[in-house]
C-alpha cells in the first residue's frame, strides 16, 4: 500500500490513531449525558438498552468494515453511496451526513461549554465567592463553545490527527480510576445493594425499554468516523476494520461496567437510580459518583465530561471537514473546498467551512436538543444504508473484499432492520427532528440542482469511464444502438461505440435497418441486393468490432422508413445512447431527418459527421470547445474517458476569447480553462485560449484531417437541434466532428 491514498490524502494515520478517532469520538460524552434519560426510561435496564445499542453498533460496524476494506478513500457512507448508487444519492447522504456531523460537533463544544462554566463555579465557590451572573450567561456559554471550536478546528490545520489525542487517553485514565473506586465500594457495600439497585430491573416494561434504547443509540455513534477519515489511515484494509470494532470493544468495556456500577453502590439510599434520574437526570451521573467516592468521584466525572466533550468535538469537525473534502473533490460541493494548506496538506478550507457552520448553529439557533436529535435520526438511516449498500456490493462486485461481514447476508440484514426501526421511533418520538431533517434535505436539493448538478454529473461520468467496476457496482449495463449503413465507417463508429458504453458492463447493438418497397413482387431483384448489401454491412462492422476486442450484438430488420425504425428500436430496446454516422451534413434533408429523430427519443444522442474510411486511433487529437456548462458535459465527460482507457490521451479544450482582452483576464480565462480540463482528462491538462472571432476559422486551423471535435447540440423549447456553429464547423472543417446531447 502506497503512503498516498488515491483521492491524493496522505496516510498518516496508524492503528492507534485511528482506534483513537473513535474511541474519542464514541466514549464519554454520549454516556455522560443521555445515561439520566435511559434510567428515567426504563430503570436499572438501562444497562440491557446499551448493551443491545452495542449489539445493533457491533453489527452496524461490520458492514462498514467490509465497505471500507474494499472502498479504502475518505467519505464514509458518502463514499459508499457513490460507488454502489449515484451521485445524486451520494450528494444526498453526504449533504446530511455533513449536517449531523456539524450538529454532533455544536452539541459537544455546547457540553464542553456548560461543564466548564459549572466547574468554574463550583471552584469560584471553593474560594468563598459569590459567583459573578455573567458566569452561567448564555453569552459566557457561547463563548466558550465556540473558542473550543475554533482551537481545535485550528489544531486540525496543523497536523490530520488533530489535539484530541490526550483528551482520549485522559478520559479513559479518569473512567478507569472512576470504575475501580466504585469495584472498590461495591466490595465493602452491605449484602443486597446488587440486588436492591437493580430490582425492579424493568420499571416501565419492554416500551421503556425501547425508549432508552433510541435515546442512547447516539452514545455509540463515532465508530463510522473512522472509515470517513479512511483515505487518511495506513494499511486501511487491515487497519479500518480492526479500529473500528476495538473502539467500540473499548466503548461497551466502559459502559456497561460503569452503568451496572451506577446502578447499584451510587444510589442514594431509600431511591432507585430511576428515581435520582428523574428528579436530576442531567446530574446523575456526577450524583452517582459523589455518593460512592465522595467531592473525588464529583470532579472525575466533571473531569471525564471536559476531556469526553473536547475528544468527541475534535473527532466531529475531523469527520465533517473530510466529508466536506470529498463531496468537493466529486463537485457536489463548491471547488474551493478541496484546497489544502500548502505544507502540511491538510483541507484547511473544508475545516474552516465546518467550523463556520458549527459557530453558525451556535450562535443562531436558541435551542439544539431538536437539531441532535435530527443528527441521531440522520445517522441511523446512513448506517441503515451502509447495511444496503453492503449488500449490493457483495452481489454486484467480482473483487473479493479484504475484510468481509460474517454470517451474509442475515448480519447485514438484520443490522439494516435494526437501524431502520430505530429511526422510525426516532422520527415519531421527536417529531422536529424529521422536520428538520427534511428542511436540510430540502436546501441541499435546491443547491445540488441550482449549483452542483452540471459538474457533479460529468466528473461522476468521467470517474465511471475510467473505473470499469464501478459501472458493476451500480448494476449498470447500458446498451449502446448503433445504426451502420456504410462498411468503410464501421471501424471509426465501434470505437466511438464502445466508448460511449460503460465498460465491462456496457452493450452495443449494431442495426441494419433494410428498406422495403411498396411493391415486393415488383422489386424482389432490388431487394435481395439490398438485404446482400446489409449482410456485408453487419458483416464488416462485426469483424471490425472484434478485430478491436469488442463483441456488439447485431440485428437487421426490414421497414419502409429507416428513421421511424430506428427510432422504435431505441425505444423498445430501452438504448441509453444512439450512435448516427454521416459522411456529410450538406444536404437539408438529412438534418431535417436526423433533428426529428433525435426528438423521437428517449436517449442520449451522439452524431458523428466523418469522412470516409475515417477511424479513430492513439495519433487522433480530441479538441473540446468550451463556451459555457451544457446539459451534455456528462456525456462528453464520459466519452473523454473511455477514450482515455483506450490510449487516447490528446485532449484539449480550447475557448473563444477577443484579442482585445486584457492579459490578466486571459490568464484568468485560461487557469479556468484549466481546471475545467483537469476533470475530464487523463494526465495534465492541455487547455488553450483561441483569440478570434471567428470561432469556425480557428478550429478548422486547430484540428487536422485525423482529429476530432466535440460539439454539443442545440436544446430549444424542449427539442433538440443542430445549432448553426455545430453546423459550420462540421461543414467547414476536415476533422470529424461529434455532436453530443444528453437525454431530455
Amino acid at each position: 500500500m502506497s503512503a498516498a491514498s488515491k483521492g491524493g490524502e496522505t496516510r498518516r494515520l496508524g492503528p492507534i490513531q485511528a482506534i483513537g478517532v473513535g474511541v474519542g469520538a464514541i466514549v464519554g460524552g454520549g454516556i455522560l449525558v443521555l445515561a439520566g434519560a435511559a434510567f428515567q426510561a426504563t430503570g436499572p435496564s438501562a444497562i440491557l438498552a446499551f448493551a443491545l445499542n452495542g449489539v445493533v453498533a457491533v453489527i452496524t460496524a461490520l458492514s462498514f468494515a467490509e465497505m471500507s476494506s474494499m472502498f479504502p478513500e475518505s467519505g464514509g457512507a458518502y463514499t459508499f453511496a457513490k460507488k454502489v448508487l449515484t451521485v445524486r444519492a451520494a450528494f444526498v447522504v453526504g449533504w446530511v451526513l455533513w449536517f449531523a456531523y456539524i450538529v454532533a460537533g455544536v452539541l459537544y463544544a455546547l457540553g464542553f461549554a456548560e461543564y466548564a462554566v459549572l466547574a468554574l463555579g463550583e471552584i469560584w465557590n471553593a474560594f468563598g465567592a459569590e459567583q459573578p451572573p455573567w458566569l452561567r450567561s448564555r453569552s459566557t456559554v457561547l463563548g466558550l463553545a465556540v473558542l473550543a471550536t475554533a482551537a481545535y478546528s485550528l489544531m486540525l490545520v496543523r497536523k490530520s490527527e488533530g489535539g484530541g489525542q490526550w483528551e482520549t487517553v485522559g478520559k479513559l485514565v479518569v473512567f478507569g480510576v472512576l470504575i475501580l473506586l466504585a469495584v472498590w465500594a461495591l466490595v465493602g457495600a452491605p449484602s443486597g445493594t446488587v440486588e436492591g439497585g437493580l430490582t425492579p430491573f424493568f420499571e416501565h416494561g419492554t416500551g421503556g425499554l425501547f425508549t432508552a434504547m433510541g435515546f442512547t443509540f447516539i452514545a455509540l455513534q463515532g465508530f463510522d468516523l473512522i472509515a470517513t477519515v479512511g483515505g487518511e489511515v495506513k494499511k486501511p484494509e487491515r487497519n479500518i476494520p480492526r479500529a473500528m470494532l476495538m473502539s467500540l470493544g473499548i466503548a461497551l468495556a466502559v459502559y456497561i461496567p460503569l452503568l451496572f456500577l451506577i446502578s447499584t453502590v451510587g444510589v442514594s439510599p431509600g431511591e432507585s437510580i430511576g428515581q435520582m434520574s428523574s428528579e436530576r437526570p442531567a446530574t446523575v451521573m456526577a450524583d452517582a459518583a459523589f455518593n460512592f467516592a465522595g467531592p473525588l468521584g464529583y470532579w472525575l466525572v466533571v473531569v471525564a465530561a471536559l476531556l469526553s466533550t473536547l475528544s468527541a468535538l475534535s473527532a466531529n469537525v475531523l469527520a465533517a471537514s473530510r466529508i466536506s473534502l470529498q463531496m468537493a473533490t466529486d463537485r457536489t460541493l463548491p471547488r474551493v473546498l478541496q484546497e489544502r494548506h500548502q505544507t502540511r496538506g491538510t483541507p484547511v478550507m473544508a475545516i474552516y467551512a465546518t467550523a463556520l457552520a458549527m459557530a453558525f448553529i451556535l450562535l443562531m439557533v436558541p435551542s439544539v436538543s431538536s437539531a441532535g436529535a435530527a443528527a441521531s435520526l440522520i445517522f441511523l438511516i446512513s448506517f441503515a444504508l451502509v447495511h444496503w449498500t453492503n449488500l449490493l456490493a457483495r452481489q454486484r462486485s467480482r473483487v473479493k473484499a479484504p475484510f468481509r461481514t460474517p454470517w451474509f447476508p442475515a448480519i447485514p440484514v438484520i443490522g439494516g432492520l435494526a437501524c431502520s426501526l430505530l429511526a422510525l421511533y426516532q422520527a415519531f418520538a421527536v417529531p422536529a427532528a424529521g422536520a428538520i431533517a427534511v428542511v436540510w434535505l430540502g436546501l441541499g436539493v435546491i443547491l445540488y440542482f441550482g449549483l452542483f448538478k452540471g459538474r457533479a454529473q460529468a466528473v461522476d461520468a468521467f470517474a465511471e469511464a475510467r473505473d470499469p467496476h464501478l459501472g458493476v457496482l451500480r448494476g449498470r449495463s447500458p446498451l449502446v444502438l448503433v445504426p451502420v449503413a456504410n462498411p468503410t465507417s464501421a471501424v471509426g463508429m465501434v470505437t466511438l461505440a464502445n466508448a460511449l458504453a460503460i465498460p465491462i458492463v456496457g452493450r452495443v447493438l449494431l442495426l441494419t435497418v433494410v428498406r422495403r418497397p411498396a411493391d415486393f413482387a415488383a422489386a424482389e431483384a432490388e431487394t435481395t441486393k439490398a438485404l446482400g448489401d446489409a449482410q456485408h454491412v453487419v458483416e464488416q462492422a462485426m469483424a471490425a468490432s472484434l478485430t478491436a476486442g469488442h463483441a456488439p450484438e447485431a440485428l437487421m430488420t426490414i421497414a419502409t422508413d429507416p428513421w421511424k425504425e430506428i427510432a422504435r428500436i431505441a425505444q423498445t430496446r430501452d438504448c441509453e445512447s444512439l450512435l448516427i454516422g454521416f459522411s456529410s451534413l450538406e444536404e437539408h434533408s438529412n438534418v431535417a431527418h436526423i433533428e426529428q429523430l433525435l426528438n423521437a427519443v428517449d436517449c442520449d444522442v451522439v452524431v458523428l459527421r466523418a469522412p470516409k474510411d475515417w477511424s479513430i486511433n492513439a495519433d487522433t487529437k480530441i479538441i473540446v470547445p468550451v463556451g459555457g456548462r451544457g446539459g451534455h458535459d456528462a456525456l462528453r465527460a464520459r466519452l473523454l474517458g473511455s477514450l482515455g482507457r483506450a490510449g487516447l490521451k490528446s485532449v484539449r479544450f480550447v475557448q473563444a476569447t477577443k484579442q482585445s482582452l486584457p492579459r490578466s483576464n486571459k490568464l484568468q480565462l485560461e487557469r479556468e480553462l484549466r481546471v475545467f480540463a483537469k476533470e475530464e482528462t487523463y494526465g495534465a491538462p492541455d487547455a488553450k485560449l483561441l483569440e478570434s472571432t471567428d470561432i469556425v476559422e480557428a478550429l478548422a486551423q486547430e484540428a487536422g484531417p485525423n482529429d476530432l471535435i466535440i460539439l454539443g447540440l442545440r436544446h430549444q423549447r424542449g427539442k433538440r437541434l443542430f445549432s448553426e456553429l455545430a453546423l459550420r464547423v462540421a461543414r467547414r472543417t476536415e476533422a470529424a466532428t461529434l455532436m453530443i446531447s444528453r437525454r431530455s
